[in-house]
């Protein structure tokens, strides 16, 4: 199972994460492109370490919303949200070749990702961009109960799909993220994190908040280390499944 997390978000004088601390325990790094965060410099650092640990990139676009964070919803035209995947992801590709680097997939952040799996015309504006981009790089997106449908999508589209669970937040019933406003939606025990990653990785799912069991088969594990707890959790996971072969 690949560990991926979303780095780089730091803005000028602004510092987010711990990048350099959780970059050698991760597979796949999600490079903000500027829009919700980063700056050129920030990019670069962000590249730099993702080179020096031999990290993939994807490349992290979002709405263009640096003061929330790229997790406010801003109504867009399905040609609007090519246009703005299109110009982050040569934006983001024109700095990897400084390092010798090139995207190989695309995992979209905060409310652009999430309404792309609210929204079917979203979403295939999303994967029409990515495959006008590359035909051979890789949309990520959240597994849910209708990962199939998703994957016929992308399947008819023509780009690979990577499928995306998260090893610190509980489910629903409906295989859906918690709210963040409800308790109990981010897990806070690095036990019971650990525990979510390996039902990930060797069952293919994981029990929702009230105990369902959902079939969420994932090729990728988001992981979260913006703070010293997150970043143990991290190193746990990391040692408990070990490098993917």
């Amino acid at each position: 199972m690949k560990l991926n997390c979303d780095l780089g978000e730091s803005y000028g004088a602004w510092q987010m994460g711990q990048d350099d601390q959780v970059m050698p325990l991760i597979d796949m790094a999600n490079v903000a492109c500027g829009f919700h965060a980063a700056d050129p410099m920030v990019i670069r650092e962000t590249l730099a370490l993702a080179a020096r640990y031999q990290v993939d990139i994807g490349a992290h676009p979002s709405y263009h919303d640096l003061p929330g964070f790229g997790r406010r919803s801003i109504k867009h035209t399905p040609e609007e949200i090519e246009a703005l995947l299109l110009y982050q992801l040569g934006a983001l590709e024109g700095m990897c070749r400084r390092e010798g680097l090139a995207l190989t997939y695309v995992k979209p952040h905060g409310a652009l990702n999430n309404d792309m799996m609210r929204d079917r015309s979203t979403l295939e504006a999303v994967m029409r961009a990515t495959r006008l981009f590359r035909q051979d790089l890789a949309l990520m997106i959240p597994v849910t109960l209708n990962y199939r449908e998703h994957q016929q999508m992308a399947s008819q589209i023509g780009i690979p799909l990577l499928l995306e669970a998260f090893a610190d937040r509980a489910y629903d019933d409906d295989g859906q993220l918690v709210s963040r406003r409800q308790a109990g939606a981010v897990h806070e025990s690095p036990d019971l994190i650990v525990r979510q990653a390996v039902s990930f990785a060797d069952k293919g799912g994981v029990f929702s908040a009230t105990g369902t069991w959902l079939e969420l088969p994932a090729d990728s594990l988001c992981v979260h280390g913006d703070n010293a707890a997150a970043l143990s959790a991290i190193r746990a996971i990391r040692q408990t499944l070990g490098k993917p072969g």
